[in-house]
């Protein structure tokens, strides 16, 4: 099966679960041909199908509750029950269990797309070794979240530097056009239920993100309060894309609440699980980083390995799998993810290049 009959049997699988938005939808085809980088976002199905394919010594190995979609710009800031900055993974969509090794190697196998088009610029097997010795190490430490405070002054430089002035951000919020016809009464439920107080009035407004859920519906309803503007978001989600792929491997429920509970993690309390919305609040501090503020070679290293870090952090949720995990990685010798990423991102290449040609013809 290629990337174009492998995407419309994806599709007609997501829309026996949601509503699909069309114009998202082909919007994220043409964001698919555009560049490798973003098909590589929005094909994690793509990447489920092929991986046991083409990884398949990686993928009988311990099993443990996973990002599944995980990559450099998969990161952000959000603020915890007692206000401090809080970095780590900020999106679940695609959680579920999968090999402890598929996180790792999708990590690596985005930096080394994100440097063939010049977005990083470290060598590709530096970036498998930074990755692999912070994962090692938050595994072995037990795992501890990325408080932005006393600590790692140096990634609170990194995600300061790109937090939305406030002004620039609530325009950008005010522009989003209004909802056309009508929307899910549960979506104004799980809204309304993260809204500061009862009875209040907002605007709805679509919101077009992400690459990976273009198509799912996104509402935004955006509200004054008590001097000042709130937003809350609330995204329509599907279970993995393994459970399109591999029903009986996969459940079919949601996970996206369960690996937020069970990580080593400083929680968002405006990011839940209301039915099969995910609702979150939106300002200027809950914000993914972007590749260009990791600054030089050096930088981008040691932000690579504190990813490595915060997946192994949400793999420690799996706390029973700790010890096999640790001793699988002790017995792999060499240049493993390296290799494996490099095959990961020919595989992927591979499948933009037949996308983009049938997209052009």
């Amino acid at each position: 099966m290629n990337i174009v009959k492998a995407t419309r049997r994806f599709e007609d699988w997501l829309a026996l679960h949601i509503r699909i938005v069309e114009p998202d939808l082909r919007f994220k085809h043409e964001q698919m041909a555009a560049a490798l980088f973003p098909f590589f976002r929005a094909t994690f199905y793509r990447w489920v199908q092929v991986w046991p394919e083409v990884c398949a010594e990686l993928d009988h190995v311990p099993r443990l509750l996973s990002v599944g979609d995980l990559h450099v710009e998969n990161f952000g800031t959000w603020r915890d029950t007692d206000g401090r900055l809080v970095w780590g993974v900020n999106d679940f969509d695609e959680a579920c269990l999968f090999p402890y090794t598929m996180d790792l190697v999708r990590l690596a196998t985005s930096a080394l797309l994100a440097t063939r088009e010049d977005h990083l610029t470290m060598k590709p097997k530096d970036a498998a070794a930074a990755i692999l010795e912070g994962y090692e190490c938050g595994m072995e430490a037990g795992g501890r979240p990325f408080v932005l405070g006393e600590n790692h002054e140096w990634l609170r430089a990194i995600a300061e530097s790109k937090l939305r002035d406030p002004v620039v951000f609530w325009q950008k919020i005010d522009r989003l056009p209004a909802v056309k016809g009508e929307i899910p009464e549960s979506a104004r439920e799980a809204i309304e239920h993260l809204l500061p107080e009862r009875g209040m009035r907002y605007r709805l407004a679509r919101r077009v993100a992400g690459l990976g859920s273009l198509g799912h519906l996104r509402v935004v309803a955006i509200a004054e309060w008590n001097g000042g503007r709130v937003a809350r978001e609330a995204k329509a989600l599907t279970p993995s894309a393994l459970h399109w792929l591999n029903p009986k491997r996969a459940p079919a429920e949601i996970l996206y609440a369960a690996i937020l509970r069970r990580a080593v993690r400083c929680p968002d309390p405006y990011v839940q699980m209301r039915g099969h919305w995910i609702v979150r609040r939106l300002s200027p501090h809950c914000s993914r980083i972007e590749l260009e503020a990791l600054g030089t070679s050096r930088g981008e290293l040691r932000v690579l390995e504190a990813m490595g870090k915060e997946t192994a952090n949400i793999h420690l949720g799996t706390e029973e799998k700790r010890r096999a995990v640790l001793k699988d990685l002790r017995g792999r010798k060499g240049n493993w993810l390296a290799v494996a990423a490099q095959v990961m991102a020919d595989a992927m290449e591979k499948d933009w290049r037949v996308w983009r040609e049938r997209r052009q013809s």
